[in-house]
This record gives structure tokens, C-alpha cells and sequence, in this order.
């Protein structure tokens, strides 16, 4: 057997794998040899065969953005015509929406608008927690960082104030890769990695649950891309606070970095590779919205035990030109047929119901 062969029945074992044993892993086994090892890892912290998902809806509260991100087709300048703030009256209705549809969270973000202080976030939180009873998961690291940086205030006080006003969770969008050469790259005008960790840090420090994303498949080698998934497991060492990993794929149209979409192949082996050096995150994402049901469905033998939400919308991916819609029956659907049983869950990972 070769030494990655030899790495990765490790890893099955139990034995965590460094940087450099994650890059060779990813670069000499083949797709089938990762997901056969992400997939008994997987069993090993799930073996009940039950597979997850939420209904919930992203609702982008503004697209004015003074980060311009360069892999983001979404956001416009203030003087835009297409440029907005949400109404209270639009908010309410899409968070109706979502209950009625069974949903159980909204994941409210934006981009980083110039003009809005944080007593807006908090007006808003607070007014949605007075009219509704529903689990508010939102606000990226680098909106909270916005929010620091408007305000004045440390970073832990802006997350308390937050929590007072009625946030339950972080999502863990605006990490892109976790390697300021890249983000240099892809972002220069986002917040360091350092200091997106700061922000989980503080939030897991008052006990709060996040989650953390990756968007690969631009600028980063594989050994980037690797270092991104140690970063986070980390800072998991340390708080515990990370409730799931959702890796998805670099959607190039419409953007100014441009380029091309990862192929389903790296996309399965990326999922499969963050399952193996993962060890202490127990659930991983596979990623629809960006990839399609049906790979999605490939993904759940390949270390995914999570089908993430039903994203009763979803407007950043969209703008980028890929238009995945899976409806709630083919979520469930999806999940029977790769031989597992389907569970709606919370934001933190409560069974709500089986099907």
C-alpha cells in the first residue's frame, strides 16, 4: 500500500492527519479510495443512517457593499439603481413565508452597507423576536466585524448586544479560504482570517453556536485549501462551538474574478477530505445549492450526513447564474434513495421529524 493508502487507513482508525499528510492525501489517493474512508469515518460518527436537513430561508436584508469581493455577483454600490434595504413589511412577510412553509430559522445577511449603524441589526433582531418565535441564525464574521468597526466597539460587545437583541447563532459565511494570500486575492477589502476567528471565538466564548463555510475552487492551492479545514478545527479544539463544515464550490459567472467552476470530481473529493481531517466537527454539509441534487445525493457517500436547507431562497449563488432549486420532496426523496432516512433538524441539530 502507498503512504497515502497507509494515511488514510489511519484516519479511519482514528488518527488526525496534519497539513502536509492532508495535502498528500488529496493529491495521490483517488476519488473512489477518499470516499470509501470519508464515508466509514461518516458511519463512525453516525451510524443511525439518518441524514438532515432544515427549512429555512436566506433573506439578504441589503446588497450595498463597500467589500466588493471580487467572486461576488451580488453586490452594488449604494447609488445603484438596483441597490436596496429591505422594508420592515418585506422582512416580516418573507419570515411569515418561512414559517408557514414549517421552517424553523431565517439566516438573515447582507452585505456591508456604509450607512447602517448597529442599532439597525439590533432593531431589526429585536423586532422579530417581539412578533415572531422562530431561531434567528445570521450575521458572517465579517458583518459583525462591519458592525465593530461602525460602532466603535469591541467585537465581544457588539456580539452581546447582539445576543440581547435576540441572535441565536453565527452562520459562518465570509470565510472564503482561511489564507490571507488568498483573500488578498479574492477579497482585499474583507476582514483577515485572524480576525474572522476572533469574531467565532468571542461568539463560542458566550455560548453561542456557529457554524463554518469554505468556498474553494478560485486562487488557493490544495495545501491552502487544507489549512483552511486545520484553522477550523483548531479553534473547535479550543470551544467546541462549530456545529457543522459546509465546503461549496466557486461559482465563477457574472464575477470579476471569473474562471472556472470546479468539477464534480474535486468537489467530491474536497467534501470527502474535509470529512478525514475534520475529526472533531461532527456534521458536514453537502452542498445543492452550488452542485445540484443529484451530486449532492453522491455526497452523502462521501462523508456528508447533512443535505443542509431547503433555502426557500437564495439570492447570492443566483446571482452568479446557477439556479438551483430542490424542493422540499425531492430533498426527502433524495436522501431515501442513498439509503438513508431523511430528518428535518434546528439550526442546532435537534431531530424535529422523521420521514
Amino acid at each position: 500500500m502507498t503512504e497515502a493508502g497507509d494515511l488514510l487507513d489511519s484516519a479511519v482508525s482514528g488518527r488526525r492527519l496534519s497539513l502536509e499528510e492532508g495535502g498528500l492525501i488529496y493529491r495521490e489517493c483517488d476519488l473512489l479510495q477518499l470516499g470509501q474512508a470519508a464515508n466509514l469515518i461518516r458511519r463512525r460518527m453516525h451510524p443511525e443512517k439518518i441524514v438532515t436537513f432544515i427549512i429555512d430561508r436566506n433573506i439578504n436584508y441589503t446588497n450595498v457593499c463597500v467589500s466588493k469581493c471580487k467572486f461576488c455577483a451580488f453586490c452594488r454600490e449604494e447609488d445603484h439603481p438596483e441597490a436596496y434595504v429591505i422594508s420592515e413589511a418585506a422582512l416580516y412577510k418573507k419570515i411569515e413565508e418561512t414559517l408557514e412553509a414549517g421552517g424553523t430559522a431565517v439566516m438573515i445577511q447582507g452585505g456591508m452597507h456604509p450607512g447602517l449603524g448597529l442599532d439597525y441589526y439590533l432593531e431589526m433582531l429585536r423586532s422579530i423576536k417581539e412578533r415572531y418565535n422562530i431561531h434567528i441564525h445570521s450575521f458572517s464574521p465579517p458583518e459583525v466585524a462591519h458592525m465593530a468597526d461602525m460602532s466603535g466597539l469591541p467585537v465581544g460587545e457588539v456580539i452581546k448586544r447582539l445576543r440581547e437583541s435576540g441572535l441565536d447563532s453565527l452562520p459562518g459565511g465570509g470565510a472564503e479560504i482561511l489564507v490571507d494570500r488568498v483573500r488578498g486575492l479574492v477579497s482585499p477589502n474583507k476582514v483577515t482570517w485572524e480576525k474572522w476567528m476572533e469574531v467565532m471565538l468571542e461568539a463560542h466564548r458566550q455560548g453561542m453556536s456557529t457554524t463554518a463555510t469554505m468556498m474553494f475552487g478560485h486562487v488557493e492551492t490544495v495545501e491552502e485549501r487544507i489549512l483552511h479545514m486545520i484553522r477550523v478545527r483548531d479553534l473547535q479544539d479550543q470551544t467546541g462551538g462549530f456545529t457543522a463544515f459546509i465546503p461549496w464550490s466557486f461559482q465563477p459567472g457574472n464575477t470579476s474574478l471569473g474562471g472556472r467552476a470546479s468539477t464534480g470530481v474535486e468537489y467530491l473529493k474536497t467534501l470527502a477530505v474535509s470529512r478525514i481531517m475534520l475529526d472533531n466537527v461532527k456534521n458536514i454539509q453537502a452542498s445543492w445549492v452550488t452542485q445540484g441534487a443529484k451530486m449532492a445525493q453522491v455526497g452523502l457517500s462521501f462523508g456528508a450526513n447533512d443535505f443542509g436547507s431547503t433555502m426557500l431562497e437564495e439570492n447570492v449563488v443566483r446571482a452568479a447564474g446557477v439556479t438551483y432549486r430542490v424542493p422540499l420532496e425531492e430533498i426527502v426523496r433524495s436522501i431515501r434513495d442513498a439509503g438513508f432516512r431523511p430528518a428535518q433538524r434546528t439550526t442546532l441539530y435537534k431531530l424535529v421529524r422523521e420521514y
